[in-house]
Protein backbone atom coordinates (compact mmCIF):
# COMPACT_ATOMS: atom_id res chain seq x y z
CA UNK A 1 0.00 0.00 0.00
CA UNK A 2 1.34 3.38 -0.66
CA UNK A 3 1.55 5.72 2.12
CA UNK A 4 -0.84 8.90 2.39
CA UNK A 5 0.56 12.44 1.02
CA UNK A 6 0.62 15.02 3.78
CA UNK A 7 -0.90 18.90 2.23
CA UNK A 8 0.68 18.47 -0.86
CA UNK A 9 4.23 18.58 0.65
CA UNK A 10 5.45 15.17 -0.83
CA UNK A 11 5.88 14.44 2.55
CA UNK A 12 4.89 10.90 3.52
CA UNK A 13 2.17 10.74 6.40
CA UNK A 14 0.89 7.49 8.13
CA UNK A 15 -0.02 4.37 5.83
CA UNK A 16 -4.45 4.18 5.90
CA UNK A 17 -5.12 0.74 7.75
CA UNK A 18 -7.37 -1.02 5.15
CA UNK A 19 -7.46 -4.23 6.41
CA UNK A 20 -8.69 -3.37 9.83
CA UNK A 21 -11.23 -0.57 8.15
CA UNK A 22 -12.62 -3.30 5.92
CA UNK A 23 -12.64 -6.10 8.49
CA UNK A 24 -14.53 -3.42 11.03
CA UNK A 25 -16.83 -2.10 7.50
CA UNK A 26 -17.84 -5.41 7.18
CA UNK A 27 -18.38 -6.68 11.02
CA UNK A 28 -20.79 -3.99 10.67
CA UNK A 29 -22.35 -4.69 7.64
CA UNK A 30 -23.27 -8.08 8.94
CA UNK A 31 -24.77 -7.23 11.94
CA UNK A 32 -26.59 -3.85 10.86
CA UNK A 33 -28.11 -6.54 8.48
CA UNK A 34 -29.00 -9.28 11.17
CA UNK A 35 -30.64 -6.63 12.73
CA UNK A 36 -30.25 -8.71 16.37
CA UNK A 37 -29.48 -5.56 18.64
CA UNK A 38 -29.66 -1.21 18.44
CA UNK A 39 -26.61 -0.40 16.36
CA UNK A 40 -25.85 2.35 18.97
CA UNK A 41 -26.13 -0.07 21.56
CA UNK A 42 -22.94 -1.18 23.83
CA UNK A 43 -24.02 -5.34 22.88
CA UNK A 44 -23.77 -3.90 18.96
CA UNK A 45 -20.07 -2.60 19.90
CA UNK A 46 -19.41 -5.82 21.53
CA UNK A 47 -20.27 -7.75 18.28
CA UNK A 48 -18.95 -5.59 15.98
CA UNK A 49 -15.78 -5.48 17.74
CA UNK A 50 -15.89 -9.20 18.38
CA UNK A 51 -16.53 -10.00 14.57
CA UNK A 52 -14.06 -7.50 12.87
CA UNK A 53 -11.16 -9.17 15.14
CA UNK A 54 -12.57 -12.53 13.45
CA UNK A 55 -12.65 -11.48 9.72
CA UNK A 56 -9.02 -9.08 10.60
CA UNK A 57 -7.57 -12.36 11.85
CA UNK A 58 -8.63 -14.86 9.74
CA UNK A 59 -6.51 -13.90 6.82
CA UNK A 60 -2.58 -13.93 6.40
CA UNK A 61 -0.74 -10.58 7.65
CA UNK A 62 -0.72 -9.30 4.09
CA UNK A 63 -3.74 -10.65 3.15
CA UNK A 64 -6.83 -8.12 3.07
CA UNK A 65 -10.13 -9.01 4.10
CA UNK A 66 -12.40 -11.50 2.12
CA UNK A 67 -15.83 -9.94 1.12
CA UNK A 68 -18.60 -12.12 1.21
CA UNK A 69 -17.17 -15.44 -0.66
CA UNK A 70 -18.35 -18.66 1.03
CA UNK A 71 -14.65 -20.01 2.06
CA UNK A 72 -14.48 -16.58 4.58
CA UNK A 73 -18.15 -16.87 5.56
CA UNK A 74 -17.34 -20.65 6.42
CA UNK A 75 -14.28 -19.72 8.04
CA UNK A 76 -15.75 -17.30 10.12
CA UNK A 77 -18.29 -19.34 11.23
CA UNK A 78 -16.07 -21.74 12.38
CA UNK A 79 -13.77 -19.18 14.68
CA UNK A 80 -16.89 -17.93 16.40
CA UNK A 81 -19.01 -21.16 16.88
CA UNK A 82 -19.79 -22.60 20.33
CA UNK A 83 -16.76 -24.45 22.03
CA UNK A 84 -14.02 -22.74 19.95
CA UNK A 85 -10.93 -21.60 21.76
CA UNK A 86 -11.43 -17.79 20.35
CA UNK A 87 -9.82 -15.66 23.12
CA UNK A 88 -6.84 -18.18 22.29
CA UNK A 89 -7.17 -18.33 18.95
CA UNK A 90 -7.24 -14.27 19.08
CA UNK A 91 -3.85 -13.90 21.31
CA UNK A 92 -1.99 -16.13 18.83
CA UNK A 93 -2.94 -14.88 15.61
CA UNK A 94 -1.63 -11.16 17.16
CA UNK A 95 1.44 -13.15 18.02
CA UNK A 96 1.97 -14.03 14.07
CA UNK A 97 0.38 -10.71 12.98
CA UNK A 98 2.62 -8.61 15.27
CA UNK A 99 6.07 -10.96 13.88
CA UNK A 100 5.39 -10.54 10.56
CA UNK A 101 4.83 -6.61 11.37
CA UNK A 102 8.25 -6.53 13.26
CA UNK A 103 10.34 -9.34 10.47
CA UNK A 104 8.43 -7.61 7.35
CA UNK A 105 6.27 -4.74 6.94
CA UNK A 106 7.07 -3.06 10.22
CA UNK A 107 4.64 -0.69 12.17
CA UNK A 108 1.13 -1.83 11.58
CA UNK A 109 -1.70 0.74 12.15
CA UNK A 110 -4.24 -1.80 11.30
CA UNK A 111 -2.59 -4.04 14.41
CA UNK A 112 -2.83 -1.01 16.63
CA UNK A 113 -6.57 -0.92 15.90
CA UNK A 114 -7.21 -4.54 16.46
CA UNK A 115 -5.29 -4.44 19.61
CA UNK A 116 -7.07 -1.51 20.92
CA UNK A 117 -10.32 -3.64 20.20
CA UNK A 118 -9.17 -6.59 21.80
CA UNK A 119 -8.51 -4.57 25.29
CA UNK A 120 -11.77 -3.03 24.77
CA UNK A 121 -13.46 -6.71 24.45
CA UNK A 122 -11.28 -8.24 27.37
CA UNK A 123 -11.82 -5.32 29.87
CA UNK A 124 -15.38 -4.32 29.63
CA UNK A 125 -18.06 -6.45 31.08
CA UNK A 126 -21.83 -5.95 29.59
CA UNK A 127 -24.71 -7.39 32.18
CA UNK A 128 -26.26 -10.52 29.88
CA UNK A 129 -28.46 -13.04 30.95
CA UNK A 130 -27.15 -16.25 32.88
CA UNK A 131 -27.65 -19.35 30.96
CA UNK A 132 -27.23 -21.49 34.22
CA UNK A 133 -23.27 -22.37 33.91
CA UNK A 134 -22.09 -18.64 35.13
CA UNK A 135 -20.28 -18.00 31.69
CA UNK A 136 -23.08 -15.48 30.24
CA UNK A 137 -24.46 -15.46 26.81
CA UNK A 138 -23.20 -18.96 25.82
CA UNK A 139 -25.76 -21.36 24.88
CA UNK A 140 -26.27 -24.06 27.33
CA UNK A 141 -27.43 -27.90 27.77
CA UNK A 142 -30.02 -27.82 29.55
CA UNK A 143 -32.02 -30.40 30.93
CA UNK A 144 -35.73 -30.56 28.73
CA UNK A 145 -37.32 -30.25 32.15
CA UNK A 146 -35.03 -26.88 33.40
CA UNK A 147 -36.12 -23.20 31.99
CA UNK A 148 -33.43 -20.60 31.86
CA UNK A 149 -34.46 -17.89 34.71
CA UNK A 150 -33.68 -14.80 31.96
CA UNK A 151 -34.16 -12.22 35.00
CA UNK A 152 -31.05 -14.12 36.53
CA UNK A 153 -28.03 -11.97 35.09
CA UNK A 154 -24.02 -11.62 35.15
CA UNK A 155 -21.33 -9.52 34.14
CA UNK A 156 -19.43 -10.65 31.53
CA UNK A 157 -16.55 -9.68 29.33
CA UNK A 158 -18.08 -7.72 26.19
CA UNK A 159 -16.27 -10.64 23.78
CA UNK A 160 -18.29 -13.35 25.36
CA UNK A 161 -21.61 -11.64 23.91
CA UNK A 162 -20.00 -10.66 20.99
CA UNK A 163 -19.44 -13.57 20.10
CA UNK A 164 -22.26 -15.92 19.53
CA UNK A 165 -23.64 -12.31 18.48
CA UNK A 166 -21.61 -12.02 15.51
CA UNK A 167 -21.84 -15.81 15.18
CA UNK A 168 -26.22 -15.44 14.91
CA UNK A 169 -25.29 -12.08 12.53
CA UNK A 170 -23.54 -14.29 10.15
CA UNK A 171 -25.82 -16.85 9.91
CA UNK A 172 -28.32 -13.95 8.59
CA UNK A 173 -26.60 -12.32 6.37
Amino acid sequence: MLPEGTNGTGAVGPEVPMAWLCAEYLADEVLRTGGLVETGSLEFRAGRETLALTIYLCGGPDEPPGIRSEYRLDEWLSRTAYGHPWPEWVSERMAVRAAFERDVTGPDDGLAMARSAWRWLERTELLATDLGDGTGPWPTVLPPDEAVDESAQVWTPAWRLGLPLGHLAIHLY
